[in-house]
C-alpha cells in the first residue's frame, strides 16, 4: 500500500502528528484495486492492470499507523487468497486486523481503476455480493469499538443489508462509548441503486458525525448542483447546528484560516488539480493526518 506521495503532501500542510497511543477504529470495506498500468485511457483501453490493496477506511487505518498513530480495521473479506494478502498487508503496516472477518460464501471485493485523459478517475466494482456487504452485527469486535477515541467510517457500508444495520450499530456503540465519529462520505455513485438513494444514504448519518471529510464533487452532489466553493451554500445546506463547530476547507494545499467558525468540526475539500491525479488516496491520507491532529488536540 504505497502512500508515500500522499504523506509527502501532508507534511507540506504542517499539521502535527500525535503518538499518544489513542485508538482510531476504521470500519468498512477492504478490497483489491486493479489499477491500469498506464494513465489517460479508459478501462477498456487499459493494456494491463496491477493489483493493489484498496478500500478507503483501510487506507485511513494504514495512514494513521504510518504517521505514528494506533489503528484497528474492522470489516469483512472473503476466505480467499486476496483476503489473506490484505490481512498481511495491514499487519505489515502495524494496523491491528483482529476486527477482520472471513466469509467462505462470498469473495473479497474487486475494483478496476483507471485515470482517464480528462483527469476523471473511473472505477468498475465487482461485488455481487462481496464479503464486505455481508458483515453482521454479531461479528463486530465490540471491545475494540468501545476503546476507540475516534471511530472512522464511510458510506459504502450503508448500501446493502446486513452491513447497513451493522454499520449503524457500530456507530451508535462508538458514540455511546464516547468516541468521536469521523465520516468520509466517499461517494461511489455506480454502487447505489440511484442518485436519489445515494443522496439520501449519504445524508442519513450526516448529523451524527462530529468530523466530516468531503470533496468538492460530493458538496456539489449533496447540495443539488451548487457551487462547491460557495461558502453560504455549504453553511446553509450541509452544516448541522447542534454538532458543527468548525469548518476548514483545503484550498490548493493550504488550510484557509478565514473559514473557522466554532471550535471542533472540520470539513475539507481538495481543490488542487495536481492532487486530483491521486485524489482517492490523497483524501484518505488527509483524513489520517487530520484525525491524528484531532487526537493530539484532545490529549493536550
Amino acid at each position: 500500500m504505497n502512500l508515500k506521495w500522499e504523506f509527502d503532501f501532508l507534511e507540506k500542510l504542517n499539521i502535527g502528528v500525535t503518538k499518544n497511543g489513542s485508538l482510531v477504529v476504521c470500519f468498512g470495506e477492504l478490497l483489491i484495486d486493479f489499477v491500469s498500468t498506464v494513465g489517460g485511457v479508459s478501462l477498456a483501453e487499459a493494456p494491463a492492470f496491477k493489483k493493489a490493496p484498496g478500500g478507503a477506511p483501510a487506507n485511513v487505518a494504514v495512514g494513521i499507523s504510518r504517521l505514528g498513530g494506533s489503528s484497528v480495521f474492522i470489516g469483512k473479506v472473503g476466505d480467499d487468497e486476496f483476503s489473506y494478502m490484505l490481512a498481511d498487508i495491514l499487519k505489515q503496516n502495524n494496523v491491528d486486523n483482529s476486527g477482520m472477518q472471513f466469509d467462505r460464501s462470498a469473495r473479497t471485493a474487486l475494483a478496476f481503476v483507471t485515470l482517464r485523459a480528462d483527469g476523471e478517475c473511473k472505477l468498475l466494482f465487482f461485488r455481487h455480493p462481496s464479503a464486505d456487504m455481508r458483515l453482521h452485527e454479531s461479528e463486530l469486535n465490540t471491545n475494540v469499538i468501545k476503546q476507540a477515541k475516534i471511530f472512522h467510517y464511510g458510506s459504502i457500508s450503508l448500501i446493502e443489508e446486513p452491513c447497513k444495520l451493522t454499520h449503524l450499530a457500530a456507530m451508535n456503540m462508538a458514540k455511546r462509548s464516547g468516541s468521536i465519529l469521523s465520516y468520509d462520505p466517499n461517494l461511489r455513485l455506480p454502487l447505489w441503486p440511484s442518485a436519489d438513494a445515494a443522496q439520501k444514504g449519504l445524508m442519513s448519518i450526516w448529523n451524527q458525525a462530529d468530523l466530516i471529510k468531503v470533496s468538492e464533487d460530493e458538496i456539489t452532489f449533496l447540495t443539488g448542483g451548487d457551487d462547491a466553493y460557495g461558502h453560504n451554500v455549504v453553511m446553509k445546506k450541509l452544516f448541522h447546528p447542534n454538532r458543527i463547530s468548525r469548518l476548514r476547507i483545503l484550498y490548493q494545499g493550504t488550510l484557509d484560516p478565514t473559514l473557522e467558525y466554532k471550535p471542533e468540526y472540520i470539513m475539507f475539500s481538495c481543490r488542487d488539480q495536481a492532487s486530483l491525479l491521486h485524489t482517492c488516496r490523497v483524501n484518505q491520507g488527509l483524513s489520517s493526518q487530520v484525525l491524528l491532529d484531532k487526537l493530539e488536540k484532545l490529549n493536550s
